[in-house]
C-alpha cells in the first residue's frame, strides 16, 4: 500500500513538473496543491511531495546539467516534456533521496515512463537515468 502511495505522490509530482514547464512564473507550491487536489495522499505523502518538488526545482539547473552529460546525441529541450521530466525526477531522486534505493527509483521511473510516455520512454529513461546512478551515485546507495 506505502508504494501505492508513493507512486500516486510521484505522479502528482510528474504532473506538477509539467505545469510548471508552462507557468514558471507561478509558485511551485500553488501548482503542486492543485495536483493533489483530486489524488488521494496521506498526509505524509503530501508533505514529502511538497519537499520534493521544492527542491527539484531548486536543483534543477545541476539536475538538467548532469543529465545533458549523459544524453547521447540529444539535448535536454529536444526531450518530450514528460520524458525531460521523469529524467529530472529520477535525477533528483538518484542524488538528493538518501533513503530510496536506486532500484526502485529505476523501476518507478520506468514504470512512470510507460505509462505517460511513449512506447520507447520506459527503455529510454531507464537507460539514462542507469548511466546516472553507475556513475554519479554515492557507493553507499547501492547497499540500500
Amino acid at each position: 500500500m506505502i508504494r501505492m502511495g508513493m507512486r500516486r505522490m510521484r505522479e502528482a509530482v510528474l504532473q506538477t513538473l509539467y505545469q510548471h514547464e508552462f507557468s514558471k512564473d507561478e509558485d511551485i507550491s500553488e501548482l503542486y496543491d492543485y495536483s493533489i487536489e483530486f489524488v488521494k495522499l496521506r498526509p505524509d505523502l503530501i508533505q514529502l511531495g511538497r519537499k520534493y518538488v521544492k527542491e527539484l526545482v531548486k536543483a534543477e539547473k545541476e539536475i538538467d546539467a548532469l543529465i545533458n552529460e549523459f544524453l547521447l546525441n540529444w539535448r535536454l529541450e529536444r526531450l518530450s516534456i514528460v520524458d525531460r521530466n521523469i529524467l529530472r525526477m529520477g535525477t533528483y531522486e538518484l542524488l538528493y533521496a538518501d533513503n530510496i534505493p536506486i532500484q526502485v527509483t529505476l523501476n518507478e521511473m520506468v514504470e512512470i515512463a510507460k505509462r505517460y510516455g511513449t512506447e520507447n520512454s520506459g527503455k529510454f529513461v531507464n537507460g539514462i537515468l542507469d548511466r546516472i546512478a553507475k556513475s554519479k551515485c554515492p557507493k553507499e546507495k547501492f547497499l540500500l
